[in-house]
């Protein structure tokens, strides 16, 4: 067929030479006509030739994605002597394994999921990197519900850490957008035309309330992004509520902490590498010691700080002006257990619960109020103590510093990777590793009891218990709370005080 068709070209050519003596010679009337008739032949001949060409590429097209792939499989490489055929097989066989890692995403990914989009949604997360992991799930799991396209997250850059990461800084972008393209559509940014009705001011932005259930965000955000086509909702901490959801809703929310939110390959090799290194002398504890001045001035606790530092973290309080709580009693609220445990105070718990002197201790956390001072009676009774500084080269931790939430990343990942893990406090770290631990297999996750674990250091403080006394009852109280499985707390008319959903997801350990 694409023999013929330059056949008709050639004749094509030949009736265009003619045409053109007959229009330079002239004529009667029946040369008109004859040179008209010429005319319309020659625009004939010009499709047919278009339309033989167009089928001669579509087979040419079809042979080479039949024949291609055999051909290229057997084409001799330009890298390969005929001498040195093992060498050959060697490389062939690594290139099949690259092709075939390649390939294997695409084979087990799922279909895009097919729906009427409902408009665009933004969502700015704030505070810490846990704070705002949260944050993400809630979002995706409502840009599901609500059928709408997700952009992907904004993250806090004017916290308190001041860290200027994005996203993709910090976790793997492409397969966030991957791995949940079978339930919710994900874009890095705007399409071009919707991109410019926000640059144009034409959406609505709003902070959603706190604890909703998908009620709230069928009835009230919905219409919102229906009427506005893009909505942008901001502050997005502890907007969906721990209980009360849909299951489908509930495993999502886990599918995407667990499974859709990858640290980048960069933070994840680091990680691997600390924790090879720490392997290397035996089992590991992490503490996550959240002692740090940003903590102490926020919770207004100043359990062992002396008279000037006290002044510090009052000033530092005051200078926030979105933190509501100013004029805070510290001794009452750590009498109630609101307190993250100090270095002192978590010396003697962990060595009431017989932690072993010799293990090593990673502390996962910044820098240490009131530095080797307050940390001398931890590092005297746990001497192995190391902080990823200690383990890793300038030059490879250079790169994250600067950066809290790819630190914070870094300190994740070895959290899950260690034997025991203990926080000193309840923070958003604390939750979501305990749960992310959970999901693992439950592995050993102590939760302190502060407000019992106080009055039992102020006991033996002051006398009125013994070592043993204060010890066995420490590790009774504790015998419990080791991350073992257990149902959720609920309250249902005090959502701030139930337990967190992503510190104890059962529903997603069910099954």
């Amino acid at each position: 067929m694409c023999i013929s068709s330059s056949r008709i070209v050639g004749e094509e050519e030949l009736l265009l030479k003619k045409v053109n003596e007959m229009e330079k010679n002239g004529g009667n009337n029946n040369g008109m006509v004859v040179l008209s008739h010429a005319k319309m032949i020659l625009w004939m001949t010009r499709g047919m030739t278009t339309l033989l060409l167009w089928i001669c590429v579509v087979q040419l097209l079809t042979v080479g994605e039949v024949w291609g792939p055999r051909l290229l499989k057997t084409w001799p490489s330009c890298y390969t002597s005929g001498s040195s055929s093992s060498v050959s097989t060697s490389r062939s066989q690594a290139a099949n394994n690259v092709h075939a890692s390649f390939l294997e995403p695409k084979v087990l990914l799922p279909p895009k999921r097919a729906y009427k989009n409902n408009g665009y949604l933004i969502v700015s997360c704030n505070g810490g990197l846990n704070q705002m992991r949260g944050a993400i799930c809630d979002m995706v799991a409502v840009a599901r519900y609500l059928n709408v396209t997700l952009v992907v997250p904004e993250l806090d850059k004017s916290s308190f850490w001041a860290d200027p990461s994005d996203f993709e800084d910090i976790f793997d972008v492409d397969h966030f957008i991957r791995s949940l393209r079978d339930e919710v559509r994900i874009l890095k940014e705007l399409p071009p035309r919707i991109k410019r009705r926000v640059e144009l001011g034409r959406f609505h932005s709003l902070a959603p309330i706190s604890w909703s259930d998908m009620s709230y965000y069928r009835n009230q955000i919905l219409p919102l992004i229906r009427k506005h086509k893009v909505v942008h909702l901001n502050r997005t901490d502890a907007r969906l509520a721990n209980n009360g959801l849909p299951i489908e809703i509930q495993k999502l929310r886990c599918r995407v902490n667990f499974s859709g939110l990858r640290f980048t390959p960069q933070i994840e090799e680091l990680g691997r590498k600390v924790v090879r290194i720490l392997r290397k002398n035996g089992p590991f504890l992490v503490l996550h010691l959240r002692y740090e001045m940003d903590m102490l001035a926020f919770s207004g606790c100043t359990q062992g700080c002396n008279s000037e530092e006290v002044e510090e973290l009052t000033r530092m309080r005051y200078a926030y002006p979105w933190w509501k709580e100013k004029e805070i009693d510290s001794d009452l609220k750590r009498k109630e257990g609101l307190c993250p445990m100090t270095p002192e105070e978590t010396a003697l718990v962990l060595r009431a619960l017989r932690i072993n002197r010799s293990i090593q201790i990673y502390i996962a956390a910044g820098e240490i109020y009131g530095g080797e001072r307050r940390m001398a009676s931890l590092a005297a009774e746990y001497p192995n103590l190391v902080r990823k500084e200690m383990l890793l080269d300038p030059s490879e931790i250079g790169f994250f510093q600067n950066h809290s939430s790819q630190m914070a990343a870094l300190d994740y990942y070895v959290s899950l990777e260690s034997d025991i893990f203990v926080p000193t406090y309840d923070g958003n770290m604390a939750r979501v590793v305990e749960g992310h631990r959970r999901y693992l297999g439950f592995k050993k996750t102590i939760r302190f009891d502060r407000k019992i674990l106080v009055d039992l250091i102020d006991r033996y403080n002051e006398g009125s218990l013994t070592w043993d006394e204060f010890s066995n009852t420490v590790k009774e109280v504790h015998a419990d709370r080791m991350g073992r499985p257990m149902r959720r707390v609920m309250i249902s008319d005090r959502p701030k005080e139930e337990e967190y959903f992503y510190a104890n997801p059962y529903e997603c350990l069910d099954s």
